[in-house]
């Protein structure tokens, strides 16, 4: 009998950990991705309301790549190879992208920047990548993003090296939400060529 309690009070132990380690397991993405979005580690970009107050006349190289699943079926491409700018100045690029298929696809971008002790520094005001995108079938767009790079980054022991910076997107296919199967509805009462997935 005490065998079987000691076997009883293992068991439970083991299960408590394996508990404890499924829950930690969870956290560990929002909490890696704090991490990032307060240091700029891994290249995670920093956002901000309005643009800086501060210009300064050192320039910098921002550079614009692109990315895609192969199997979600859009075109995505930097409207723009490159953009100089002055360190605090507002920026704005544009990324075109383009649904070729016959069915509405529903996408979220990812990004970061490169060198990584840059980003940190590397300021969206405003991206489409704050939000999922849905292009309906033969819908091209052009999607904006508004940045600057904070004057700061003169100062950083590392960053103040950096000439250029390339911001990188890629695209992957999300499930369609339930707001966006309305608008394709609408849009298909509208046309008869766009089908409901």
């Amino acid at each position: 009998m005490r065998a079987r309690n000691k076997n009883s009070a293992l068991a439970l132990r083991l299960l408590a950990i394996v508990v404890f380690m499924v829950g930690l397991s969870f956290a560990a993405v929002p909490l890696y991705n704090l991490f990032c979005k307060v240091t700029g580690f891994g290249g995670t970009t920093s956002t901000a309301d309005a643009g800086s107050d501060v210009i300064l006349n050192e320039t910098i190289s921002i550079r614009f790549d692109a990315s895609i699943d192969p199997s979600m079926g859009w075109e995505f491409r930097p409207a723009q190879g490159a953009m100089d700018l002055r360190i605090g100045e507002t920026g704005l690029a544009f990324y075109e992208a383009y649904n070729p298929t016959d069915r509405p696809i529903a996408g979220q971008a990812v990004y970061n920047v490169t060198p990584f002790s840059a980003g940190g520094y590397f300021t969206k005001i405003d991206c489409f990548c704050f939000t999922e995108q849905l292009l309906m079938p033969g819908e091209r767009v052009m999607m904006p993003v508004t940045f600057f790079v904070d004057p700061e980054i003169v100062t950083d022991a590392e960053g103040k090296f950096v000439r250029e910076i390339t911001l990188s997107y890629a695209f992957g296919e999300i499930e369609l939400t339930e707001e966006m199967r309305l608008r394709i509805a609408e849009s298909a009462q509208n046309d008869e060529n766009v089908p409901i997935n």
